[in-house]
């Protein structure tokens, strides 16, 4: 059996739930197996996670806050009672934090950021990720028992594939020692930078934070995530999850606007997944030039607002 984590967040479930339901349907498909999803708490639909290959969903109940360890000894104990030999959570920050604790707890190899369906060598699961900033593309075989594996943001697109599913509710021990002091939310409907689909990102060459206005608003139109460039962090102009690149956030969005930003190597090596990538950069030398799909080689105080505006004009 299958075992997939579909993370939830304000009372929704997050698009890479959806994606890593639909991943542990066809993983299971190829094991010959079922497909369970495990929740945490109430939200919205959890019923239509059936909808994306779950054939049971199990809830549960007790856990306030999101802490890794308490969370995955839950998930690990759903684990071992449903008898899973595979589980699945997706690549997000709470992925990753669970990842390492359930492969310790469930004695199991693990593999973060795949993004490929696995295939089956008798008791033997080979997965595929990209390594060395997405030049070359790597394929692990685990042997062990159970395997544990994330989910790369955008490698696949939900799919509905069959009816709502029935739930079972649990109840969790909440043991946690971690103290809630603060809870900062995410402001209106923007999906975080991983699992971004457009993404509106500038760099040192909008000369100053007092600038960014028109990235935003561009952003606000397209309904985009911003992001930014190391230099841009590093100096305060943004905060430092808005960081793209090989020392930042990895990301594959079906667009990738980039403004002001010249392209170095590092940059380069966390966005070259985009399957779309528009560079605006008034120098006609900038690198970033090679890697572009589209290029506009002039003034970004002139382009990004005529952009913008172009949008305004085409939903009016």
């Amino acid at each position: 059996m299958v075992l997939v984590y579909a993370e939830s967040q304000d009372g929704k479930y997050k698009k890479s739930a959806l994606e890593a339901v639909t991943f542990a349907k066809k993983t299971a498909e190829v094991l010959g197996s079922a497909c369970k999803a495990v929740v945490v708490g109430q939200a919205e639909g959890t019923a239509s996670l059936g909808k994306y290959g779950a054939s049971e969903i199990i809830q549960l109940n007790g856990l306030d806050h999101f802490d890794s360890q308490t969370f995955a000894k839950a998930i690990s104990k759903v684990a071992q009672d449903e008898g899973a030999k595979v589980v699945i959570v997706a690549d997000s920050s709470t992925g990753k934090s669970l990842l390492g604790r359930l492969a310790v707890r469930l004695d199991a190899g693990s593999v973060s950021a795949v993004n490929q369906i696995p295939t089956a060598d008798g008791s033997v699961l080979k997965v595929k990720k990209n390594v060395f900033s997405g030049k070359a593309v790597a394929e692990y075989s685990i042997q062990s028992d159970v395997k544990v594996f994330s989910l790369s943001g955008n490698s696949l697109k939900p799919e509905e594939t069959g009816a709502d599913a029935a739930i079972r509710e649990v109840s969790a021990e909440a043991n946690s020692r971690v103290n809630v002091i603060e809870v900062n939310k995410q402001q209106g409907n923007v999906a975080p930078l991983p699992e971004a689909e457009l993404v509106v990102s500038a760099g040192r060459g909008m000369k100053g934070p007092e600038n960014w206005g028109i990235i935003e608003e561009l952003a606000k139109e397209l309904g985009a995530t911003t992001a930014c460039s190391r230099p841009v962090a590093d100096t305060g102009w943004r905060p430092h999850h808005e960081h793209v690149g090989q020392t930042g956030v990895a990301i594959k969005p079906n667009l990738y606007i980039a403004a002001g930003i010249s392209g170095a190597i590092q940059h380069l090596a966390g966005v070259n997944s985009s399957k779309c990538i528009v560079v605006i950069n008034k120098d006609p030398e900038a690198p970033f030039f090679k890697a572009a799909d589209y290029g506009i080689c002039a003034d970004l105080f002139e382009v990004v607002p005529r952009i913008t505006e172009a949008l305004k004009k085409a939903k009016g």
